[in-house]
């Protein structure tokens, strides 16, 4: 009983004024990505166990993490930093997560409307222009690449890559990539307006959607990863659990396995994801200025990603003024499948309701899925 009311002591003594401060800030910020996850359903699996999990550790003394004494730390390990090593120190997570990811896309309508491909190029746009700020900016070049990785609106993208780059702003860049991935309706639709005419907006776009062959299908992963293996070598594990969990989807023999992948595994994974992503949550590693700068340049990224898929949108209907393209679906040409997607569909037909969009737009949205590993893998290339 004595011990027990001395940790209890403890805990409120010891810690400084500044520490409730900054705890109490932490707090703040779980339980808004618990309420954007409830109240506004933004990736539930996701900022919900995250947010719990940055509450969990930032409780004084917090028996979840490994215990920092004098600069030292403890030899009892919290079951929060074991689980981080075992599956985001080493990034097995962000990897085992690409396999359900790949199982749940269709790369159908891209395969049957190849120039789909370039709005995946162009809206890595971002990525390239926010490594530039961000060293402008004064970060270290490493961690200036972690951070323009938030620009590919690819979470476990950007979690391989800040882990493997062994950024010093790991759980900033995390949080970041998350949470403007969930806020991709709120994010996208303003620049897309900004951008384009209501005319615009309105053009129609012929289903022109072929029969893709079960061949094809099969093919098209194992093509892409021998081609992303010589082109970019380091992107090879990224684009491969992607490409195998698409090719469980599409062999015809793994139904059930396919089912797995997309529901219950992703499911498993995203939720320890976010639970373990916490760890790089504590105060004193997350309340910095260069936080808030780093939300700043993924929310710049974002918006120059968007924008860079809108152009060339534009640019395809100067060069090809017989089949005009609606600009619009090259915003959905980012990474964040599938709400890119949907979001361009749905102002598609706010414009005009016989304008069915969600075919283009999903075409480029999985075009985007890929180019962002084949960007990821590129940055871990040069840097």
């Amino acid at each position: 009983m004595q011990s027990v009311l001395e940790g209890l002591l403890r805990s409120f003594i010891e810690p400084s004024a500044m520490d409730w401060v900054k705890w109490i800030a932490m707090w703040i910020i779980g339980g808004t990505l618990i309420y954007l996850a409830i109240k506004k359903d933004m990736e539930p699996t996701l900022l919900l166990p995250m947010g719990f999990g940055a509450i969990l550790v930032n409780l004084p003394f917090s028996g979840a993490v490994t215990e920092m004494i004098e600069g030292v730390a403890s030899s009892e390990e919290g079951p929060l930093n074991v689980l981080f090593d075992a599956g985001i120190g080493n990034e097995l997570f962000p990897l085992l997560l690409f396999i359900g990811i790949g199982a749940m896309i269709d790369f159908g309508p891209l395969l049957s409307n190849p120039k789909l491909f370039f709005f995946g190029a162009a809206a890595q746009f971002g990525i390239f222009i926010t490594l530039s700020l961000a060293t402008l900016l004064g970060f270290d070049l490493k961690d200036a690449a972690s951070i323009s990785i938030i620009g590919a609106a690819d979470g476990p993208t950007a979690i391989y890559v800040s882990n493997f780059l062994k950024s010093n702003y790991s759980a900033a860049i995390m949080v970041a990539a998350y949470s403007y991935m969930a806020l991709v309706p709120i994010i996208q639709p303003p620049v897309i307006r900004l951008l384009t005419t209501a005319e615009e907006r309105r053009i129609h776009m012929p289903n022109t959607a072929k029969n893709v062959s079960r061949t094809m299908r099969i093919i098209f992963p194992i093509f892409v990863t021998i081609i992303a293996g010589i082109f970019a070598p380091k992107s090879v594990a990224l684009v491969g659990f992607l490409m195998f969990g698409n090719l469980i989807r599409e062999c015809g023999v793994l139904n059930s396995l396919s089912d797995t992948a997309q529901n219950s595994f992703a499911n498993t994974i995203t939720l320890l994801l976010g639970f373990t992503i916490a760890v790089r949550m504590q105060a004193a590693e997350f309340l910095k200025l260069e936080t808030l700068m780093i939300m700043a340049l993924g929310l710049f990224a974002f918006i120059f990603d968007t924008a860079g898929g809108v152009l060339l949108g534009k640019l395809f209907n100067v060069i090809f003024k017989k089949n005009p393209i609606n600009p619009m679906i090259g915003a959905a040409g980012i990474s964040a499948f599938p709400m890119s997607a949907r979001v361009v569909h749905k102002m598609g037909m706010k414009e005009d309701n016989t304008n069915i969009l969600i075919m283009h737009a999903a075409g480029a949205n999985v075009s985007g899925q890929i180019a962002s590993v084949i960007a990821g893998g590129i940055i871990l290339t040069f840097f």
